[in-house]
């Protein structure tokens, strides 16, 4: 089948486009930009790319005519507090246009169990792209979930970082509402199984694990499983600001996320149905083998997808391709120059930089310098990276965001999303003479910008000039 993939790029649809290949569908994938996504070079080869903003006005003669099945993955929860409904609906809309011309059967959605009486915005607008989606021409099929537990996801990451940081911990009243969390594996066995099949046509079900927990369980569950000692202690009156800081500091999360995810906390989310999982057989999986699978996939350095890699997690809102062109006018360098050795060991660990690695010298000075973003609103450093030693242009690098990530050239090029009275970039460039470049740049905005910098220079100067030795010489044990 010949099969339309939006979200391509997100943290379902980057783990459903394999499993589409590996079925020998043909699979075209609908980003806003070409250059986030972030799948290898083999798989690009397989599938055909358009490039798509679904907020904008429709263009005419987008997509091929010949689509078979449409999958919309589409949402803007964590990019606004405020109209993110609206954007979804606009986007809803405007798909729907897109694929009124082609000769699609079926459109497959992936919305949220609303089965509560009070919902809160986020699940109220789900249910209206669901019926925005209904008045599209294909048949629709309506997958509702609730939390979904896998490595890299956002619900999983959150519970991980409050579990693994706060053995103690004093939480709001909303850690007893109950919900019914799925493993990743069971999505994807529901996304592909609904695929084609006419009994599913114009339906929407319910889909679950075996469990239903309070989030207090679930994190109780997860310090069990991990060995970790947990105590909570809960307060009967925390107001949503409050809760969403508690969140936006500890966990990795944007504060955009939190106050939406606190929102949504306040609602239970339980399934009213199993219908779906007796007509294709699939066996669910509980919450506490659900974290195995996941950690299972985190030791062997296989998460396929994280929510952290969305670029509304940072603060890039638009085309990289508008930052990729490093500034030369009106800025300030740090330039520094090695020759190398042994050419394959500094890109390896060009390649390997930040997250559990580190940043190669002075690392506590990286880390007080995140804390200070988190302050200040920032992303901190919390964010990490997906893969110990591959990046994609588009990816997260801590407080990073990948422009450029090429072994053939070999250039990374990357752009700070930390909080900063300007405009930053750090790049690092091997010539074909075996010189290593490393250059800072920075592009103020105003004279406190200037100030911030020069404040800098003596951290600069131990910092950036330590890093290039240690990425040309350091050897790490594999």
């Amino acid at each position: 089948m010949k099969i339309l993939l939006t979200g391509a790029n997100g943290y379902i649809g980057m783990r459903l486009l394999p499993m589409l290949l590996e079925a020998n569908h043909e699979v075209v994938c609908v980003v806003r930009n070409e250059a986030r996504l972030s799948v290898s070079k083999k798989i690009k080869e397989q599938i055909t790319i358009i490039e798509i903003d679904f907020l904008d006005k429709p263009e005419a003669n987008k997509l091929p005519k010949d689509i078979d099945v449409a999958y919309y993955l589409l949402h803007s929860m964590s990019s606004s507090t405020s109209d993110f409904d609206e954007k979804e609906e606009l986007s809803a809309l405007n798909f729907n246009t897109y694929l009124a011309p082609t000769s699609c059967q079926q459109v497959i959605y992936l919305g949220g169990i609303a089965n509560d009486k009070n919902l809160s915005k986020h699940l109220r607008s789900r249910q209206n792209v669901e019926n925005t989606l209904k008045k599209g021409k294909a048949a629709l099929t309506v997958l509702r979930a609730g939390i979904i537990v896998g490595s890299g996801s956002s619900s999983f990451e959150i519970i991980r970082d409050l579990c693994e940081k706060l053995p103690v911990m004093i939480t709001p009243k909303w850690v007893n509402t109950k919900c019914q969390p799925i493993a990743i594996r069971n999505v994807m066995q529901y996304l592909t199984g609904v695929l084609g099949n006419e009994s599913t046509y114009n339906d929407q079900f319910d889909i679950g694990g075996p469990d239903v927990l309070s989030y207090k369980e679930m994190m109780q569950c997860y310090a069990t499983v991990r060995n970790l000692p947990l105590y909570i202690f809960t307060v009967p009156v925390m107001s949503p600001k409050i809760s969403s800081y508690w969140l936006y500091f500890i966990t990795s999360t944007s504060y955009k996320l939190a106050l939406n995810l606190v929102d949504s906390m306040k609602v239970e989310v339980i399934s009213s149905d199993s219908r779906l999982q007796d007509l294709l057989g699939i066996t669910p999986i509980s919450y506490e083998d659900a974290i195995d699978l996941a950690f299972a996939k985190i030791e062997q350095n296989q998460v396929a997808s994280s929510w952290k890699d969305s670029l509304v997690s940072g603060r890039i809102k638009v085309n990289l391709d508008d930052y990729i062109q490093v500034p030369s006018y009106g800025c300030l360098k740090d330039k520094q120059t090695i020759h190398l050795k042994d050419r394959n060991l500094a890109l390896e660990n060009i390649w390997a930089i930040g997250g559990d690695r580190g940043w190669y010298y002075g690392d506590w000075m990286w880390k007080i310098r995140g804390y200070i973003d988190k302050l200040v609103g920032g992303v901190g450093l919390r964010r990490g990276r997906t893969h110990p030693d591959k990046i994609f242009t588009g990816d997260v690098i801590d407080f990073w965001r990948v422009l450029l990530a090429s072994k053939e050239e070999p250039r990374l090029l990357l752009f700070a999303e930390m909080r900063v009275p300007g405009e930053a970039w750090l790049e690092f460039t091997i010539d074909e003479n075996d010189v290593l470049h490393q250059t800072a740049t920075f592009r103020p905005r105003g004279i406190f910008g200037r100030l911030y910098w020069y404040s800098m220079l003596p951290f600069h100067y131990f910092i950036f000039g330590e890093m290039i030795r240690n990425i040309a010489t350091k050897r790490f044990e594999q």
